[in-house]
């Protein structure tokens, strides 16, 4: 690899571009110190060098993965790629310079940053999508079923097996507010696609009842001797309570007066 510290790439913030940008810095013979999504904006000091996607070569780099590493590490770059932590295309990139010497030793050297730095961020993407298949609250409007989410990570592509499991005969969508994307399931058909913004209409009586007796359920399982409220916010953190019903002003007024 070359010792070039300036070059940049840019690419299209897809997966394949990602494996794309990989294969040119192992042709090229490149080692490029930001590789920058189209979310990223571009600096007068970095001029980027544009990555073209390439099917067959992400292809080559994606097989190659378990070939040199191995299956465990494929399946750690693919949610990689999912999480939110700040830089993960060159933490990636990193990972795969560092795979692609060692071989599947990397999976366990866990004392190097690069490969640290990433295990963590996947634990964090996967301890999240755990708790939204708790937490996601669905409305009825019509004959479908709508959740809106906000989670840091790209958590959706984790959440289809389980919901669309769940609700196998419903037709449903998730609406990640945070990325602007959406979970859709109808007639047994999943897809996954951009949605810029989100407009609901307001629910109408049928909802509005069962939003009441999810609440007075909620209430009347509470055991009122064993109220935590530190527990609970480490069990389920404020920045869920937002599009869950059952925390309305009221009871989230009884948590502002328990954490004083």
């Amino acid at each position: 690899m070359s010792d070039r510290t300036n070059i940049v790439y840019a690419y299209d913030g897809s997966f394949e571009g990602l494996m794309c940008c990989i294969f040119e810095s192992y042709e090229q013979k490149e080692n490029p110190s930001i590789i920058r999504p189209p979310v990223v904006q571009q600096s007068l000091f970095d001029p980027a060098k544009w990555i073209e996607t390439d099917e067959h070569k992400a292809d080559r780099v994606f097989n190659s993965i378990p070939l040199k590493i191995s299956s465990q590490a494929q399946e750690l770059v693919k949610l990689g790629f999912l999480t939110c932590t700040p830089h993960k295309e060159l933490l990636i990139y990193n990972f795969l310079r560092l795979g692609f010497k060692y071989g599947d030793k990397v999976m366990t050297m866990l004392a190097d940053d690069t490969v640290c730095s990433l295990q963590k961020a996947v634990r964090h993407l996967t301890s999240e999508s755990h708790k939204f298949m708790g937490f996601v609250r669905f409305s009825v409007y019509g004959e479908v079923l709508v959740a809106v989410i906000e989670p840091k990570n790209f958590v959706l592509p984790l959440l289809i097996q389980h919901f669309c499991d769940r609700y196998r005969n419903e037709a449903f969508m998730i609406y990640d507010k945070t990325h602007s994307m959406a979970l859709i399931y109808q007639s047994q058909n999943v897809e996954l696609m951009v949605v810029n913004e989100l407009t609901l209409p307001e629910v109408d009586g049928t909802e509005v009842e069962y939003r009441r007796l999810w609440k007075q359920f909620y209430q009347t399982i509470a055991i009122e001797a064993r109220f935590n409220p530190r527990c609970r916010m480490t069990l389920m953190p404020k920045r869920y309570w937002g599009q869950m019903p059952e925390f309305d002003e009221k009871n989230a007024a009884q948590w502002r007066v328990a954490e004083t």
